[in-house]
C-alpha cells in the first residue's frame, strides 16, 4: 500500500513562389469566347464554400451575358499570374497559457475549517484537500460527483469508482465490481484508520470528492478557522498540467478539430507544438445590462512537450491553427474569379488582345487566393482583374 504515507500538502500549509511563366497551350474553342468589344462589369456579391470547409464572402464580378455589348478592344483593366504553391487556411488566435478550467472545492460537512491548502499546491489521490474539525476530506479520482453515502448493499458505477481508487492506493482483499460487499467495508475500514477517521465501514456524503485527477489549488474562498457547511466553498482548483485556453467565434468552428494540431507562439517568442484536447460550448455574459451575452467555442490544448512551458506559470500566447492545406495546386487571387452566366465559377483568360471565359472548379480558399483547376489552366496563364 505504497501510496498510503504521501504527505499531504493541507497539512502543510499557512494560511490562506511564382515561376517564369510559360506561354500556356491555346484554350479548348468549347468555352465561350469574349469578344473583343468588351462587356459588363456587373458587381455581385457571393459566398464561396471551399472544399476544406472555410467560407470567403467576396464581391464577384459576373461575366457578360453575350458577344459584344462593350467598347471595341476592351480587356481587363489588370491581369494576374495563375501560380503553382501550396495553400493553407490558416489563422492566429490570442490563448492564455494556464492551467485549465477552473472548479469549486465545497464542503457538505458542517464544522470549523482546521486545514486549508495554501495557493499553488498540488494535491493528489488519497490526500485531503482539507480538514472539518481535524478530519480529511479526501481527493479521490473519477468523473461521477459523489451524492450519496456509500455502505454495505449499496451498488452502482460510484461505488465502482471507489473501489477502483482504494485498489489503485494499495488496498486489496475485494473485488473491484459496482457491489459494495462486506469485503469493500471491510477495506473501507482500513483506509479511514490510516486517514485518521472513525471505522464505520462506510463513507459519509462529502468525506470524499471526486476530480478527474490531481488538482492545483488556485485560490482560497474560505480561511482556517472559519465555520463551514453544506455547499460552502473552500477554495477553486484547476489541473496540475499547463495548457492553454483559446476562444474562438462560432464562425470559426473549423479550426476546433479535437485532436488537430496547433503551433504555440510562447512569451519569450518559441515555438511549441500543441494538440486541441477538449472542444465545448461556453456563454460569455455581457459585461453590462445593455451587452447581449456571446457564444464562444472554447479550446484546450495541451502541449506535445510540457517542458516547452516550465519558465512560464501563467502567460499571453499566440495560437496559429492550420484548418486545411493543398500542396502544389494552381492558384489566382480570389477577385480574378467572376460568376458565369450558366452557372458556376470561371476567369478570364488573357491572351494577347483577346480574351475568353474559362469555366473553373474551386477548392480551398486562403490568404486571398483560391485553389482551380479547369481546361488550359496553367501555371503561368494571365487572368483578368479587377481595376
Amino acid at each position: 500500500m505504497s501510496e498510503r504515507s504521501v504527505d499531504n500538502p493541507v497539512d502543510q500549509v499557512a494560511d490562506p513562389a511564382v515561376s517564369d511563366p510559360a506561354r500556356p497551350e491555346p484554350v479548348a474553342p468549347a468555352v465561350r469566347r469574349r469578344s473583343r468589344r468588351g462587356r459588363n462589369a456587373a458587381i455581385a456579391l457571393a459566398v464561396l464554400l471551399a472544399a476544406g470547409g472555410a467560407v470567403a464572402v467576396t464581391a464577384l464580378r459576373t461575366a457578360g451575358d453575350g458577344d459584344g455589348g462593350g467598347p471595341a478592344g476592351e480587356l481587363p483593366p489588370s491581369t494576374a499570374t495563375v501560380t503553382r504553391q501550396t495553400l493553407k487556411d490558416s489563422r492566429s488566435e490570442d490563448g492564455e497559457l494556464g492551467y485549465g478550467t477552473t472548479a469549486t472545492a465545497v464542503s457538505r460537512i458542517p464544522g470549523t475549517l482546521t486545514a486549508v491548502p495554501s495557493t499553488g499546491a498540488e494535491i493528489t489521490r488519497g490526500q485531503a484537500l482539507f480538514k472539518v474539525d481535524d478530519r480529511p476530506v479526501t481527493l479521490m479520482y473519477g468523473s461521477m460527483p459523489a451524492y450519496r453515502a456509500l455502505k454495505a448493499g449499496t451498488e452502482g458505477k460510484d461505488v465502482e469508482q471507489l473501489e477502483k481508487n482504494l485498489s489503485a492506493l494499495g488496498y486489496d482483499g475485494f473485488t473491484v465490481d459496482r457491489e459494495y460487499t462486506a469485503a469493500t467495508a471491510a477495506v473501507v475500514e482500513q483506509w479511514q484508520g490510516d486517514v485518521g477517521l472513525p471505522e464505520t465501514g462506510v463513507v459519509d456524503l462529502g468525506r470524499v470528492v471526486f476530480a478527474d485527477a490531481a488538482v492545483r489549488v488556485d485560490g482560497a474562498s474560505a480561511a482556517k478557522g472559519e465555520q463551514t457547511g453544506p455547499d460552502q466553498q473552500v477554495f477553486t482548483y484547476t489541473g496540475t498540467v499547463k495548457v492553454v485556453s483559446v476562444d474562438l467565434d462560432p464562425a470559426d468552428q473549423r479550426l476546433a478539430e479535437k485532436g488537430g494540431t496547433v503551433a504555440v507562439r510562447l512569451p519569450d517568442g518559441s515555438v511549441a507544438e500543441g494538440v486541441i484536447e477538449k472542444v465545448s460550448t461556453v456563454i460569455e455574459e455581457g459585461d453590462g445590462p445593455e451587452e447581449q451575452a456571446q457564444t464562444k467555442i472554447r479550446l484546450v490544448v495541451g502541449l506535445t512537450d510540457e517542458k516547452t512551458a516550465d519558465a512560464f506559470e501563467l502567460g499571453a500566447v499566440g495560437v496559429d491553427f492550420t484548418a486545411g492545406e493543398r500542396a502544389d495546386v494552381l492558384t489566382v487571387p480570389v477577385a480574378a474569379l467572376l460568376t458565369l452566366a450558366e452557372g458556376g465559377f470561371g476567369v478570364e483568360v488573357v491572351e494577347g488582345s483577346t480574351s475568353v471565359y474559362v469555366p473553373v472548379k474551386t477548392g480551398l480558399f486562403a490568404d486571398g487566393k483560391v485553389e482551380i483547376t479547369g481546361d488550359g489552366i496553367a501555371e503561368g496563364v494571365k487572368v483578368g482583374m479587377p481595376k
